[in-house]
């Protein structure tokens, strides 16, 4: 499971790499929590944008949300199925911005984070869908989930699930509302064994467990 990441480069940094219309300021994060607003990129038919969302999908029809389980991670396997999630997938593809993501090792009786990045360092587009929910007050709420699929290379080693990463030059067929949901998910497959390194100087995270 995912359950944190980083985003650190300049809000003019990430808008250049992702190309949205709006220009946000935001400060930099190393530890980026569940239930905490996230940077997210959408699009529509004529341009790229940016908006903040809670990070737990809630499904639109779910009515109350008390009880209901922080969806923060969405297998890839069974998105295009499951009726929580099959027209947002069709609709309401998205990317977090991210400069790594957190995986947890055991260590005895202890966890241990290690984050995982570009070979180097630099951003990441990390697969995912949004949905608005409505509330019986009036009130919405933007909700993300990130897609995972099964680890490989580096990340192998620490656990049996990987966010599922674009590239660049797939950002815009992702996004695109004109491309179909089995085309989409051609692009949901782990990460090549050469895209993920361990950052040498991980903050450590475990006061935040």
């Amino acid at each position: 499971m995912t359950g944190r990441f980083a985003l650190t480069h300049s809000p003019r940094e990430v808008r250049d790499w992702f190309g949205y219309v709006e220009e946000p300021d935001f400060p930099p994060r190393t530890n980026i929590a569940p239930s905490q607003p996230v940077a997210v990129v959408h699009a529509d038919f004529s341009a790229r944008h940016f908006t903040l969302m809670r990070w737990g999908f809630i499904p639109a029809f779910i009515k109350d949300t008390a009880g209901y389980p922080l969806l923060i991670n969405i297998r890839s396997e069974t998105v295009q199925e499951k009726p929580s999630f099959r027209n947002a997938f069709a609709r309401r593809r998205c990317l977090i911005p991210a400069d790594g993501f957190y995986q947890w090792q055991k260590q005895g009786r202890t966890k241990r984070p290690y984050l995982l990045r570009r070979p180097g360092g630099g951003l990441m587009a990390l697969a995912a869908i949004w949905e608005t929910w409505s509330g019986h007050d009036g009130s919405e709420i933007d909700t993300v989930g990130l897609l995972t699929t099964d680890a490989s290379g580096t990340l192998a080693a620490l656990g049996d699930r990987s966010p599922v990463l674009i590239e660049p030059d797939a950002m815009a067929f992702w996004l695109d509302p004109l491309t179909k949901p089995g085309e989409a998910a051609a692009l949901l497959r782990p990460p090549a064994a050469d895209r993920l390194e361990l950052a040498p100087d991980a903050p450590d995270l475990r006061h935040g467990l």
